[in-house]
């Protein structure tokens, strides 16, 4: 009979497996390439965990996930025509995979005896690890470093699961409402455009000053522009001549 950490870690795989293999496949890489970024994916992330807690990787007490991450090739393989009408699935699956390998994570660190907030960096690690790996094998940008809400979505519910364990809730309840509120949070963030800002660099902060400047100059030229304005040499142009008047003045005195 399988415990309940077992059939989340069991789901989690698949869908990881299958978020993996989905970026592999539209990278082209080939049948072991793609066997790789899915394992990796799917346990990449819970084998650094268990390393950290000071237990073997759960993957080594079964052969049932390599056989999982097999399945999941053949079955992006064998729906491939539908994965690429349906452009959310490897959100979906990344997600899901997301929320279960946080619950996994809490679970065996509250287990071991480790307070909340190793747990709570555990559930994050178990989760975000895995898709972190990926993305290195794929050669692109890590996911959790820019654009989106990814690990901060499973502090968000580890948090969650700390506030209700305080009040005196089930661990199951506690459970099924961390992997909700990270399912959530990402969903959210991405429908919504949540992100963190990006930090500047000292070449940002250089075209910044470079900016402030020529704008201060642009003002300087704009004002003596306006000293300058050529209404004010036309009435200067239109003024009388005073000096002529006193010289007809005084030659009129002279012939008389």
């Amino acid at each position: 009979m399988l415990s309940f950490v077992e059939i989340i870690e069991i789901l989690g795989t698949i869908a990881f497996a299958i978020s993996g293999i989905r970026l592999a496949s539209a990278k082209r890489f080939d049948w072991f390439g793609a066997i790789v970024v899915g394992f990796a994916t799917a346990c990449g992330g819970g084998t650094i965990r268990d390393l950290l807690l000071g237990v073997p990787a759960f993957w080594l007490a079964s052969p049932l996930y390599i056989t999982l991450t097999l399945l999941s090739v053949l079955w992006v393989r064998l729906f491939s025509r539908l994965l690429v009408h349906l452009n959310n699935t490897f959100f979906f699956f990344d997600t899901l995979g997301l929320a279960l390998f946080t619950i996994v994570g809490m679970e065996k660190s509250l287990d071991m005896g480790y307070p909340f907030w190793v747990a709570i960096g555990m559930g994050c690690l178990g989760g975000a690890a895995g898709g972190v790996i990926r993305d290195v094998l794929i050669n692109e940008i890590p996911l959790i470093f820019h654009k989106e809400i990814y690990a901060i979505a499973c502090i968000n519910g580890g948090l969650v699961w700390w506030g209700l364990s305080y009040f005196g809730l089930p661990v199951g309840v506690c459970e099924l409402v961390c992997g909700i509120t990270v399912f959530a949070t990402r969903v959210l963030a991405v429908k919504y455009q949540w992100c963190l800002s990006i930090l500047p660099n000292h070449e940002d902060i250089g075209d910044e000053i470079l900016l402030t400047r020529g704008k201060k100059r642009k003002g300087i030229k704009s004002q003596s522009k306006d000293l300058n304005h050529p209404d004010l040499d036309a009435s200067t142009d239109e003024m009388p001549d005073v000096s002529t008047d006193v010289e007809s003045d005084a030659k009129k005195e002279e012939e008389n």
